[in-house]
C-alpha cells in the first residue's frame, strides 16, 4: 500500500533549500535509520527471546510484530539501495534531476513511514511503539537530516513534479545499470516484449489461452531457458543480475512470458547444483534450448507452503518408483516435457527428512487430454490472472518414475535441494513484480495523458499526478533493492533475507500499481476492455506464490533475529 505519513515534527523542520543536498542528506540519514533498526531488534528480541534465542512459540505469539520488523528492516535496505544507486550515478555522471527527485520522494516517504509506521497490508500498520520503542528513541531517530528529508521528501508538490515530467515522455530515470552487456540485453528484451508480447497478451488472458509456442521458440532462441545454465551444459552461464534484467522485461510485456523461465530456472539450478552427472549431460542442454520445458510440482492441496506435511508418495518397485497423491496449482503443467517432482519415499520418516525430488519426464498434453501418460490425471483451475501458461490440478495413481530420475541418486534429500532454489526463485519473482509494477506505470502514464475532463488532461489534476509521481518512485526502489537481491546471489552469499525483502516491495509495489492505474482509469479501469483490469488480475497473485508475503516476513525476521546477513 503506498501511504505516507508526515508527523508534526517532520512537518515544521526546514526543507532542505535545494535537492542537491539530497545525497548528502540521504548518507547522514541512514545512520540514523540503522541506529532505529537497532533499537527496534533489541526491542522485539526482549519479547521473543527471553532466553537469549529466539523461540518459536513467542515469535508466534507476537507474530504481528515479528513481521512488522521484517518490514522495517526491508525499508531500511531499501534507503540503503536507493543512497547507493545515487552514489554511482553520481560518479558516473548521470545523477540528473529527475533521479534527485525519485532519491528525495523516497527518502521522505520511508522515513516518514519508519518514524510513524511501516504499512504491510492494507489495513495492517506497525508503529516503532508496538515494538516496544518509546519516544526518546524517535527523538533521537529525528535527526536533522532525517526531518528535512522528511520535509522536502513528502512536500506535496514533489510527487506531482515527478508524476507530470516522467509521464510527458515516459522517462521514468536511470536504472543505474553499469554492465554495457547488460544494458544490450535490457533494450533487446524490451524491444522483443514491445514486438512480440505486449501487443497480443491481452488477448491472450481474455481467451484463456496459452502463449502460442512460436513465441515460446523466439524466447528460446534469445537465450531464456539458458540464461544461468553453466556454459558447459549449453547455457549462457550468466548471474543472477541478468536473469533478473530479461525477467523484468519480458513480464513488462506481459507476466506469463516473465514467468515462463521461472520453472527453467528452478529446474535448471536444481540439476545444476544436485545433479549427477549423467542428470545434466541429459538435461541441462535440452532445458536451456527450450526443447523441454519444465514444471514444479511441490504443492498439494492440503499445504501450500508447509512443505514437511507433503502426503504424495514414490514407492520404490524393482528399477521404478510408482508415485501415489494429489497436486495443484501446477504452473504450465500439461504442455510441460519434465516435471520437478517432490514426494516422500519414506513414509516413516515425518517432515522433511522423508522427502525425494525427482526429474520425471512426461509427454506434452493437449487441451482434451492435458495428461496423456498412464497413472496421471488432472484438470484445468480457472484463474483471475497469470493466464499465459495455465494452471493445473494434477492425480498421481501409480505413476511410472524411473530410478534414474531420482536427483541426485540420493533419496531424502529433496528438500534439501529445493532450498537451495528458494533464493533464485524469490529474487526471479521480484523481477517480475517489478516489471508488472513499471508495465501498470505504463499504462497509467497513457490514459492519463490522452485523456481529458473538465478540459485538461488527467496529468494536470495534483492527485493524479502524484499517484503517478509515487508509482515512479516506488517502482524504483523496488528494481534496486531486486537489483541488491541479485548482486548478492552472484557473489555466492546466503541471500534468503534479501530475496525475501525484495519479494515483500516488489509484490506490493506492484499491486499499488496496478490499484491506482485502474483508479486513474475510473470506470474504463473496470473493463475487460481495458489492460489494466489484466494487470490488476496479474499483479494480486505476485504476493501468494513463490511464498506468500507472510511467509517471507517471517524468513527475513526470523534470519535478522538470529543474526544472519
Amino acid at each position: 500500500m503506498n501511504v505516507m505519513t508526515r508527523p508534526d515534527a517532520a512537518r515544521a523542520a526546514t526543507p532542505a533549500s535545494s535537492i542537491d543536498d539530497v545525497l548528502a542528506s540521504a548518507s547522514s540519514a541512514l545512520a540514523d535509520v540503522d541506529r532505529l533498526l537497532s533499537e527496534l531488534r533489541g526491542a522485539l528480541l526482549e519479547k521473543v527471546a527471553p532466553e537469549g534465542t529466539p523461540d518459536r512459540a513467542s515469535m508466534d505469539e507476537h507474530q504481528v510484530i515479528v513481521h512488522g520488523y521484517a518490514w522495517f528492516a526491508t525499508y531500511a535496505e531499501a534507503l540503503r539501495q536507493m543512497h547507493g544507486w545515487a552514489t554511482r550515478l553520481e560518479a558516473d555522471d548521470r545523477l540528473g534531476a529527475l533521479e534527485r527527485r525519485i532519491l528525495l520522494a523516497a527518502f521522505g516517504t520511508y522515513l516518514a513511514q519508519l518514524e510513524g509506521g511501516v504499512w504491510m497490508s492494507q489495513g495492517e500498520i506497525v508503529r516503532p511503539a508496538d515494538l516496544g520503542l518509546g519516544g526518546d528513541a524517535l527523538a533521537a531517530f529525528r535527526s536533522d537530516a532525517v526531518a528535512t528529508l522528511i520535509a522536502a521528501g513528502t512536500e506535496p508538490s514533489l510527487l506531482a513534479q515527478i508524476g507530470v515530467e516522467a509521464s510527458a515522455d515516459a522517462r521514468t530515470g536511470d536504472v543505474g545499470l553499469e554492465d554495457e552487456t547488460l544494458v544490450m540485453m535490457r533494450d533487446q528484451f524490451r524491444r522483443f516484449a514491445d514486438e512480440k508480447i505486449a501487443p497480443h497478451a491481452h488477448q491472450w488472458h481474455l481467451r484463456d489461452e496459452l502463449i502460442p509456442l512460436p513465441v515460446v521458440e523466439e524466447m528460446a532462441a534469445l537465450g531464456v531457458f539458458g540464461l544461468t545454465i553453466p556454459e558447459e551444459h549449453g547455457g549462457l552461464g550468466m548471474g543472477k543480475l541478468a536473469m533478473v534484467v530479461v525477467t523484468e522485461e519480458l513480464s513488462r510485456g506481459y507476466i506469463g512470458a516473465g514467468s515462463l523461465g521461472t520453472r527453467s530456472e528452478i529446474a535448471g539450478e536444481l540439476i545444476a547444483t544436485s545433479g549427477t552427472a549423467d542428470q545434466k549431460a541429459d538435461l541441462l542442454p535440452r532445458i536451456a534450448s527450450g526443447e523441454v520445458l519444465p514444471t514444479a510440482v511441490f504443492t498439494e492441496p492440503n499445504s501450500g507452503s508447509d512443505l514437511g506435511s507433503l502426503r504424495t508418495r514414490a514407492v520404490r518397485e524393482g528399477e521404478d518408483y510408482l508415485v501415489y497423491g494429489n497436486k495443484t496449482w501446477i504452473t504450465h503443467a500439461a504442455r510441460s516435457d519434465l516435471m520437478t517432482l517432490l514426494a516422500r519415499t519414506n513414509s516413516g520418516e515425518a517432515g522433511y527428512k522423508g522427502l525425494s525430488m525427482f526429474l520425471a519426464q512426461k509427454p506434452r498434453g493437449t487441451d482434451d487430454d492435458p495428461f496423456p501418460p498412464e497413472g496421471m490425471s488432472g484438470g484445468e483451475i480457472e484463474v483471475l490472472g497469470y493466464r499465459g501458461m495455465k494452471e493445473y490440478d494434477i492425480a498421481f495413481d501409480g505413476f511410472r518414475v524411473p530410478s534414474g530420475a531420482l536427483l541426485g541418486g540420493r533419496e531424502g534429500e529433496g528438500f534439501k535441494q529445493l532450498m537451495a532454489t528458494f533464493e533464485g526463485a524469490r529474487i526471479q519473482t521480484a523481477a517480475r513484480a517489478v516489471g508488472v509494477a513499471q508495465n501498470a506505470m505504463e499504462l497509467a502514464f497513457s490514459y492519463a495523458k490522452d485523456r481529458e475532463q473538465f478540459g485538461r488532461a488527467l496529468t494536470r489534476f495534483p492527485r493524479v499526478a502524484s499517484k503517478l509521481g509515487l508509482m515512479v518512485v516506488e517502482t524504483m526502489v523496488a528494481r534496486q533493492l531486486t537489483y541488491y537481491a541479485a548482486r548478492e546471489k552472484d557473489s555466492g552469499r546466503r541471500c534468503d533475507i534479501e530475496a525475501g525483502m525484495a519479494k515483500l516491495l516488489g509484490a506490493r509495489t506492484a499491486w499499488a500499481n496496478a490499484d491506482n492505474a485502474l483508479q486513474i482509469h475510473g470506470g474504463n479501469g473496470f473493463s475487460l476492455e481495458y489492460e489494466i483490469s489484466r494487470v490488476l488480475c496479474d499483479a494480486r497473485i505476485l504476493n501468494i506464490f513463490e511464498g506468500a508475503a507472510e511467509i517471507q516476513a517471517q524468513i527475513v525476521a526470523r534470519g535478522l533475529l538470529s543474526g544472519r546477513n
